[in-house]
């Protein structure tokens, strides 16, 4: 499912518009967003949450020449699944 298809499921959902629904998903995703650059967490009971993790340096291997080199320090964004949405796709 892409963006086009995630609104137009949204907005037959929720009984809007669909330019009511893509305003909903893009301050939605705006929000978690400024929230994870922030260092915060957006946590969703039953869906999941949404959080950042800190990556340490080090070092890994080019595949294509074998050549190792260092991988720079950085923090990623992580989702990690709530128990209805684990059981819901079991």
């Amino acid at each position: 499912m892409n963006k086009k298809e995630l609104v137009k499921a949204l907005a037959d959902k929720a009984k809007v518009s669909q330019a009511d629904a893509s305003t909903i998903l893009n301050a939605f995703t705006d929000v978690v967003t400024e929230q994870l650059s922030k260092g915060e967490e957006v946590a969703l009971v039953g869906f999941g949450s949404f959080k950042t993790k800190d990556m340490p340096e080090h070092t890994a291997r080019n595949p294509q020449t074998g050549e190792t080199m260092t991988v720079a320090a950085c923090r990623k964004p992580v989702f990690k699944p709530g128990a209805m949405l684990k059981s819901a796709v079991k």
